[in-house]
């Protein structure tokens, strides 16, 4: 197993971070983090529909709406997924998917949510869903595809009309506690030259390991296609193996309890040291992308073993010790967040820089679905932007 030292950490395990800075202490005061480029991996289209599109879509579907303005909807959405539970926090999607059952239904959330991610400043989104909770008005799983993939395009040259550029990739999902893995898999694999990028499972993860869809997972392996896991989320080490072992992912969907295979000691001069666990080494060592998501963690209790805070979160943990750490949303209606907002409380809680930032962005590209030729443009462009943001920043 591994070993390393871990820099300025003071305390145990729950307390492996750098002291929190005020806002006018911090490096990036001045930074406008919106305009910086960014890339979005873990973004459920399910988890960031707009409140106001959810009360108009409502009503003409005659779905129930707990609150009838989007102010309050964007509160009741927060609170109910405060929690500290997967379960309960996954329980308020009915109201989302509820509207999210026709065509035009799904085409104009799409569209939304790449408007929302251009608008944020992001240069390449994946958005990941599950087709199967999209069938209850009789759509096909071909034709709900087809009608996210229409919306994103929309969206795409809405953005472009803005003066933004934008590339978005499907991931579709399969539902872990459900029996259709393999059905899902040859979707994805259908569409996979019409916008599709790679799969996903999510959903309940205790109890429900990659292990048990194992021949959906060997047929993306035959054919080649990219594969991502929830795992490390609501269950533990047992999870993640079984998403490497199993779903042959090359990324990890949060992935944040990886952390449970890393020892923290102190040795006589008051260092501390770390010791990888197999597992974590494996992930560390062979850079498997950790999608986490910070505000997320904290509402479903992801983190706490280590905490209630975001300071409390082991991101800074994984990211001195070299994972390949990127930053997500999750959810952004369910956190009432973005992927500014996301880079904003890190920086607070860990006084990162904007080279700490750019680091994040350029794990982030590296680990898209994409062909390397398109991952090294995205890798340029962040570059080059953080770059002048930087240059300007020695000027002043």
């Amino acid at each position: 197993m591994g070993s390393d030292e871990v820099p300025h950490l003071d305390g145990g395990l729950s307390g492996t971070v750098n002291p929190v800075t005020s806002a006018d202490e911090s490096p990036l005061s001045g930074v406008d983090l919106r305009a910086l480029p960014k890339i979005s991996l873990h973004d459920h289209l399910d988890g960031g529909v707009r409140p106001a599109t959810i009360i108009e879509l409502g009503e003409a579907n005659g779905v129930d709406v707990p609150v009838s303005d989007p102010d309050g909807l964007a509160d009741w959405f927060y609170t109910q997924c405060n929690a500290g539970s997967l379960v309960e926090y996954l329980k308020t999607f009915d109201l989302s998917t509820a509207v999210m059952q026709t065509e035009e239904g799904l085409v104009r959330i799409a569209r939304e949510f790449v408007q929302d991610l251009a608008a944020d400043g992001v240069i390449y989104g994946e958005v990941r869903w599950a087709p199967e909770q999209h069938l209850t008005r009789g759509l096909s799983l071909d034709a709900v595809v087809e009608a996210v993939q229409e919306g994103i395009e929309l969206g795409i040259k809405d953005a472009a009309h803005s003066g933004s550029d934008i590339q978005i990739g499907q991931l579709v999902t399969a539902m872990r506690h459900a029996d259709r893995a393999l059905e899902i898999a040859e979707l994805a694999v259908r569409h996979r030259e019409r916008g599709v990028v790679g799969f996903d499972i999510a959903g309940a993860e205790a109890g429900f390991p990659a292990s048990k869809h194992r021949l959906a997972f060997d047929y993306l392996a035959a054919e080649l296609f990219p594969v991502t896991v929830h795992a490390g989320e609501a269950d533990g080490i047992e999870s993640i193996r079984s998403a490497m072992l199993d779903g042959r992912a090359l990324r990890l969907g949060h992935g944040v309890r990886i952390a449970e295979d890393i020892f923290i000691e102190r040795d006589d001069a008051e260092s501390l040291y770390a010791t990888l666990g197999p597992v974590a080494e494996w992930v560390r060592d062979r850079k498997i992308p950790l999608e986490l998501s910070p505000q997320s963690n904290l509402q479903t209790g992801a983190i706490a073993a280590w905490g209630e805070e975001l300071e409390d979160h082991p991101f800074d943990l994984l990211y001195q010790l070299d994972f390949a750490v990127t930053v997500n949303v999750d959810n952004r209606t369910m956190s009432d967040t973005s992927l500014t907002k996301e880079l904003a409380l890190l920086s607070e809680a860990f006084d990162y820089d904007l080279t700490d930032l750019e680091t994040f962005q350029l794990n982030a590209a590296a680990a898209t679905f994409q062909p390397l030729e398109i991952r090294e443009a995205l890798a340029d462009r962040i570059s080059e932007a953080f770059d002048e943001f930087l240059d300007d920043d020695d000027k002043d």
